[in-house]
């Protein structure tokens, strides 16, 4: 009985340390793959901040930036709905259009940090996984032993 059991928990915890080593590989690759992407944009701030002149390319920048550009944004229009008052939008008028593409940029890099964060949250499982699998096979090298003993 204690052999099956201890069988099957050094099986789980292979699996477990497998499945963490995709998701590293994954988490990894995609965080990587987000970074030379943002890299190619050459997105910076050309405007006064601490990030002014630097390529936003992680977590962090891309939230400042986007709270920098939010912030500007709506030094423009409090809302879309302000920004247009009783009219629809003109692409020839230069508040419009320097609005609108604020919110683009904003929406891209926020769209970003969620990208970092759920590659962030990928990693962080499959490290768990693979510390949750050495556990298991741990313990099933340990029973095994046990009944041997």
């Amino acid at each position: 009985m204690i052999k099956n059991i201890s069988i099957a928990v050094l099986f789980l915890g292979v699996v477990a340390i497998v499945l963490g080593a995709v998701f590293l590989a994954q988490g990894i690759t995609k965080d990587n793959q987000l970074k030379e992407a943002m890299r190619q944009e050459n997105v910076s701030l050309g405007i006064e901040s601490e990030l002014e002149g630097e390529i936003i390319d992680s977590l962090t920048e891309a939230m400042q930036a986007g709270d920098v550009i939010r912030e500007h944004r709506r030094g423009i229009a409090v809302s879309y709905e302000d920004l247009l008052g009783e009219g629809r939008y003109d692409p020839t008028n230069p508040q419009h259009l320097t609005y609108a593409q604020a919110l683009n940029l904003e929406n891209y890099l926020y769209l970003a940090v969620v990208a970092f964060g759920l590659t962030q949250a990928t990693i962080g499982s499959g490290a768990f996984m693979v510390v949750t699998g050495l556990a298991l096979g741990g313990t099933g090298v340990a029973l095994y032993r046990l009944r041997r003993g």
